[in-house]
């Protein structure tokens, strides 16, 4: 048995079709079928069932490409700490990022990072919170930026920074007069919210519940930029990160936004890794380079010194969603 044949049993099981699997892997299929089966003769059991369209992994099958998986993680770890030995800020990071976090924060923070480690090469994946969580386990990304609160014990989580929402609304709807609102004033309102799978979905329900609104039923987005557009085309209101809306993205003249007063709305965004990582010392520094983000990026009022103060240890509770 070799870390090659892992690989290939490891490509299948994702790919789930021989010449997907071979292509992923740079080899011929005939190659990578033949090295498969010489894995199944060396461990005396069936890993694979073949049919003519796909490829199904037997139950052994399917738990010894998981180890595989944790094995070439691992390897790859030796790798990577042999490489921060010898320079311990060169070699690749591989970072996930959700999706309506990665378009409004990597603008901002991915300069800080290449001014600051110019060796390093930084492999950016954009995932829902669950992949990315799951990849981390499975040892395919080395750190992850997500929304608190993450529930997995293998995962260390370094707080970052909060975020305001504020809210969208067309130009001429009711609440565009106002100069800036409470949760109360969301009571009985519509919110257009995004689909399933989404973390900013539950922080919307959660924000949704403690004001009393409700979701717009009969919509449901695929992204940020979607819910961005429907408020533009007068379909309803939305929450949006305060990211989202400062530049450089582009405003909208069809789009009103208000702050909330008080203890607005918020979402608190931390990096996490695994606690068996070989370069958590890295990690660490890397994501206080992510820290570093202006604070008035994360607040919808573009509030003063000691707000972004009290914001940036995390010093507020109430209404902000975790």
């Amino acid at each position: 048995m070799n870390l090659r044949d892992l690989r290939y049993l490891v490509a299948l099981a994702e790919h789930r079709h021989f010449g997907r699997a071979a292509t992923a892997s740079f080899v011929s299929q005939p190659t990578l079928s033949t090295q498969i089966k010489k894995l199944e003769e060396e461990l005396g059991v069936a890993l694979v069932e073949r049919t003519p369209r796909k490829v199904l992994l037997t139950e052994v099958g399917r738990e010894i490409a998981l180890r595989a998986r944790e094995v070439l993680g691992e390897i790859e770890q030796i790798r990577a700490a042999a490489q921060r030995t010898r320079d311990p800020e060169s070699g690749t990071v591989r970072l996930g990022i959700f999706p309506t976090l990665g378009p409004y924060l990597l603008p901002h923070v991915v300069p800080a990072i290449r001014a600051r480690f110019p060796r390093l090469e930084l492999l950016l994946t954009e995932e829902k919170t669950e992949v990315i969580q799951r990849q981390l386990r499975e040892g395919r990304l080395d750190a992850g930026i997500l929304a608190l609160p993450i529930h997995d014990d293998q995962l260390h989580q370094e707080f970052l920074f909060e975020e305001d929402f504020v809210l969208a609304v067309p130009e001429g709807h009711a609440l565009a007069s106002l100069p800036a609102l409470k949760l109360g004033d969301l009571a009985d309102q519509n919110l257009l919210l995004l689909e399933d799978g989404h973390c900013l979905r539950d922080q919307a329900l959660e924000v949704c519940q403690l004001a009393g609104a409700v979701e717009r039923s009969g919509f449901r987005a695929t992204s940020l930029e979607t819910l961005r557009q429907m408020v533009a085309a007068g379909v309803g209101i939305t929450l949006l990160p305060s990211l989202s809306v400062k530049p450089p993205v582009a405003t909208s003249n069809d789009i009103h936004l208000v702050p909330f007063r008080g203890d607005p709305p918020s979402r608190r965004i931390a990096m996490v890794w695994r606690k068996s990582s070989a370069i958590v010392a890295f990690l660490k520094t890397l994501a206080g380079v992510v820290r570093s983000v202006p604070s008035e990026l994360l607040d919808a009022r573009a509030a003063g010194p000691a707000a972004r103060t009290q914001r940036r240890a995390g010093g507020r509770a109430s209404s902000r969603s975790r």
